[in-house]
């Protein structure tokens, strides 16, 4: 066993580093298997060499963002376990292995796969910077994809998630929809929100989205962009045209990933109007970096007559648009 002592010149930064009851001590020594003692204005790592090697690493880093800012999130020691461990782009590097769950870093919250098919959709996400997922109401399309995004974000692989949905009358007409622009449109990305919700608390989205780090935008504004660095989901993409589908993808920057989903059995454009996302995966599906992916009616995860409904409606021609 080694000993290391890290001191401290000003003593007030030690409780900001322990946290709220030594909650962030409890992270770092569950997580590397070490002691941490601490007496006065200094902290004392018991360990191994290697594991106290890495204690220190951990320790410098997340002393120096006590002092450049007078706190210290839970993310941000999750994020430096995660950094210290080299699981930064870990998926990506080890394609071979298919994750048993999503780790989102918010109080221990973790996304378990349900079925096969939503295993191999995350084991995709892991080895593509772009993937097309197809698949009924309710098989996890975009809850994964958002929770992969999120992981992306806390390992720090990305710094910005982008969610995209186009604006696509189901039958009714946004005109006689009240408010601006901006409002009327808000129903559309509704579901994106929603996705956010069920996997972050609410003052955590609001924070993102204050800060530019979460952004939820119709297809429209993102004509002209590029994104680097990003994670950009794109919804609902059974309703884009070939057009559309092109503008979007051609977004991708430096550092960023892809996901589109959409259901095709639910494509909501005038008859005499292709599909983007179908166009797009007949032409993509066979270049290398680029992922397809079906989920099927196993893979629904709702209500169990979700299923049956969709079953139900599969085989009639008249509902394909």
């Amino acid at each position: 066993m080694s000993e290391a002592t890290l001191s401290f010149y000003d003593p007030d930064q030690i409780p900001i580093l322990l946290g709220t009851h030594d909650c962030h001590i409890r992270q770092i020594r569950d997580a590397l298997d070490v002691d941490i003692v601490h007496r006065g204005d200094e902290l004392r790592i018991i360990g191994d060499d290697p594991q106290l090697q890495k204690s220190l690493r951990i320790f410098s880093e997340l002393k120096a963002i006590v002092e450049s800012t007078g706190q210290l999130k839970s993310e941000q020691v999750h994020t430096a376990l995660a950094n210290s461990s080299s699981t930064s782009k870990q998926v990506k590097q080890n394609p071979t292995e298919t994750p048993s769950s999503i780790d989102l870093f918010e109080k221990a919250k973790k996304v378990h796969p349900r079925t096969p098919g939503q295993s191999g959709y995350i084991k995709s996400i892991g080895e593509h910077d772009l993937v097309f997922c197809t698949g009924p109401a309710g098989c996890g399309k975009t809850f994964l994809a958002v929770a992969m995004a999120i992981h992306a974000l806390r390992t720090e692989r990305v710094r910005k998630i982008v969610l995209v949905r186009p604006a696509v009358e189901a039958g009714e007409k946004l005109g006689f929809l009240p408010g601006d622009m901006l409002a009327k449109v808000n129903p559309f990305l509704r579901p994106l929100l929603d996705a956010l919700g069920c996997l972050l608390d609410h003052e955590q989205v609001t924070r993102y989205m204050e800060n530019d780090i979460v952004e939820v935008v119709p297809l429209a504004f993102m004509r002209g962009r590029t994104l680097d660095d990003t994670f950009i989901i794109m919804d609902e993409a059974q309703n884009t045209t070939v057009t559309q589908m092109k503008m979007f993808l051609t977004r991708m920057g430096m550092g960023s990933q892809i996901v589109v989903t959409g259901d095709t059995s639910q494509i909501d454009l005038p008859p005499d109007i292709s599909c983007g996302m179908t166009d797009a995966i007949n032409r993509l599906r066979n270049i290398k970096g680029v992922g397809v992916v079906q989920l099927k009616n196993e893979d629904i995860v709702r209500h169990r007559l979700v299923g049956e409904i969709v079953k139900a409606y599969q085989n009639d021609d008249t509902l394909s648009r």
